[in-house]
């Protein structure tokens, strides 16, 4: 039950694995990834008739949290958060003059929410090996981005009224970016595992 359940993360297999050493590459790492946040939600693309572009930040949010595991994934997102939260323009459509939490609380901070729950799950699913395989990966991926749609689409609700079309706001048109989205982490993420295995050998 122990291995099953308690697997390495990618992050866990390369670097120092205790002591000050380990928690200067988790500094690190953490570093690392909210950058890689901050630049990835910025490739975006506009989508006619809804008010949340589709970009990067989705396949950040996932593939980061299922690399890095759920602690130190969660460390991550929420770092990128507060970040975000002092005003910084690290969110997607975040600018000098719309950022921090006015920008959190506007029509993609449901989305955010869902982002951090997200990375938890991947990170969970990792240690349980799921991102070793494409198929499970593929599967962990797709659940990640029920758990970014759900908050994403009752925050709308909220903000704009039920009356308005949010679903089709929120979420259909952005289905085939995340199929390819996910196509791509189902990919990446096995074929990094391969690359570990054959270093090892």
């Amino acid at each position: 039950m122990t291995t099953a359940t308690r697997r390495n993360v990618l992050v866990e297999t390369f670097g120092a694995s205790e002591g000050a050493a380990l928690r200067l590459k988790q500094a690190a790492l953490v570093i690392g990834g909210i950058a890689a946040f901050a630049v990835l939600a910025k490739i975006k693309v506009p989508v006619p008739g809804s008010p949340v572009a589709m970009n990067m930040g989705t396949f950040a949010v996932l593939t980061i949290g299922a690399a890095y595991g759920p602690r130190l994934g969660l460390a991550t997102i929420i770092g990128y958060m507060l970040v975000g939260a002092l005003g910084f323009d690290v969110f997607q459509s975040s600018t000098a003059e719309m950022n921090g939490l006015a920008y959190m609380t506007g029509s993609t901070g449901g989305y955010l929410v869902g982002y951090v729950a997200a990375t938890l799950l991947l990170g969970m699913l990792a240690r349980r090996g799921w991102d070793r395989s494409a198929p499970r990966m593929a599967g962990a991926m797709l659940l990640g981005n029920v758990l970014i749609y759900v908050p994403g689409l009752l925050w709308l609700g909220m903000l704009y009224g039920w009356n308005e079309p949010i679903i089709a706001w929120g979420l259909t048109p952005f289905l085939l970016g995340d199929a390819i989205k996910l196509a791509l982490a189902a990919v990446l993420l096995p074929a990094a595992w391969k690359l570990v295995g054959r270093a090892r050998t």
